[in-house]
């Protein structure tokens, strides 16, 4: 991997990671495109610079989750599940999961869930707040984000989705996906380095540490973003666009 490579995974990982369309697969796409081998340094870069994608979460959320502790218990409620899950199938999705065809049908197969669920939701709107979701919603959202374990799934897409069928607005619904993001990214990347960190040379964390910058920014730009479209319009083009984007790497192949 070059310096090149990492910014670029960076811009990929930052505009992807909010967005329903799997900043995970996204990575594993752009890397086959770039070149890059699917090494156990190219799986930790890929998690670890997820961190300062979602470390923007906590710039943009930060007066909210300093004043919000409920907020913070729901939070945790949701968290849960997809830990237990990551912990116990961190092996499996390591060695296994993490390959260009399993991404291609995960994105495919959910952008037809994405659409379809989205029809569903224009003829039953929700319109339930965060400070209104019960506990054991919001574990609920953590069960079907945990489903995100398989790349190309989107763990935006899982957790929005579960938020909107527990009754969320849809922006409510991203804006808890946002904040979900945050102990489920700080624990996947802590536990991940854990496991490969020492095997990481000076050079490499270099790398990692310009990817994470340049997540950082491409995430803020993203975030924004995102909400001011999801005031406006549902997720079907996201659903569309997960299609297309399948279609075109089985035609590469």
């Amino acid at each position: 991997m070059t310096l090149i490579d990492a910014v670029i995974l960076g811009i990929v990982e930052g505009l992807t990671e909010f967005l329903p369309i799997s900043s995970t697969g996204h990575l594993i796409l752009a890397s086959k495109l770039l070149g890059i081998p699917q090494t156990d340094f190219t799986k930790t870069f890929e998690i670890v610079i997820q961190l300062g994608a979602i470390l923007s979460v906590v710039f943009l959320y930060f007066n909210r989750l300093k004043k919000d502790l409920n907020l913070w218990f729901r939070i945790i409620a949701a968290f849960i599940p997809t830990g237990v899950v990551g912990f116990l199938l961190y092996k499996i999705i390591k060695e296994y999961l993490f390959n260009s065809h399993i991404v291609v049908w995960s994105l495919a197969v959910g952008g037809m869930l994405l659409i379809l669920i989205e029809r569903y939701f224009k003829k039953h709107p929700t319109d339930k707040t965060i400070d209104k979701l019960s506990y054991k919603k919001a574990a609920a959202i953590g069960l079907v984000q945990s489903l995100a374990v398989i790349p190309g799934t989107s763990r935006s897409a899982s957790s929005i989705i579960g938020g909107m069928f527990m009754g969320l607005s849809r922006k409510e619904a991203v804006e808890f996906s946002f904040l979900l993001a945050i102990p489920t990214m700080f624990a996947a990347t802590g536990y991940d380095i854990y496991k490969s960190g020492f095997y990481i040379t000076a050079s490499q964390w270099h790398l990692i540490a310009v990817g994470f910058v340049v997540s950082f920014f491409s995430a803020l730009v993203a975030v924004k973003t995102f909400i001011s479209f999801v005031s406006r319009y549902t997720l079907e083009v996201f659903g569309f666009y997960r299609i297309l984007i399948a279609i075109a790497f089985l035609m590469i192949k």
